[in-house]
């Protein structure tokens, strides 16, 4: 009998396996180009979401007067809407970059006072338009963002704790600012991001 053990395990792994798969769905929807629009993955254990669509509204911040969402450049989108969960655990990413004529200094106060609602604003200064969230443990009980690599032209406004931050970087360009919105949630097993 013993010897049909390792039989009957692997049997009962692959049968859990099929099980496990077969519960799993995947669903694509694609634009009229054929290019992915989103894409939702269940399984058993939690989720993956992702979408180019997003709505302003979801990052929690008002969108500068006059601002225009940045076009696709070299096959990157400007917008996604991430979300995954797990036994216990979820992260959310919305991110959408615009361009505006105005200069960063505008820019740069319109969100001041539009995060003042979250709580005091950090600001950070940064090398270019790559948003950092700030989860540097300085302290493990900290719940604090930081300004990592504090130097540069380009500025990043932040405000919250690591685990619900909201987020406006912002960087001059020949013609006025590029600027991202950033809303980052995360729960459970501690919300390491």
């Amino acid at each position: 009998m013993s010897r049909n053990r390792p039989l009957i395990s692997t049997l009962a792994v692959l049968g859990l396996a099929i099980l496990f798969l077969t519960a799993c769905s995947v669903n694509v929807q694609k634009e009229k180009n054929g290019q992915d629009k989103q894409v939702d993955i269940k399984t058993p254990v939690g989720g993956i979401h992702v979408s180019k669509r997003v709505d302003p509204q979801d990052v929690g911040i008002a969108v500068y007067p006059g601002a225009t969402l940045a076009p696709q450049s070299d096959g990157n989108d400007k917008s996604a809407n991430v979300n995954i969960s797990g036994f216990g655990y979820g992260l959310r990413v919305v991110a959408l970059e615009y361009e505006s004529n105005d200069s960063p200094n505008k820019i740069i106060a319109y969100y001041q006072d539009q995060l003042k609602r979250y709580g005091d604003v950090l600001v950070c200064h940064t090398s270019s338009l790559h948003v950092n969230t700030g989860v540097k443990k300085l302290d493990e009980n900290s719940h604090s963002l930081t300004c990592e690599g504090d130097s540069g032209k380009d500025v990043e406004l932040k405000v919250g704790t690591r685990e619900n931050q909201h987020i406006v970087s912002i960087e001059p360009t020949d013609s006025g600012s590029k600027f991202a919105l950033v809303y980052v949630r995360a729960h459970g097993k501690e919300s390491e991001i």
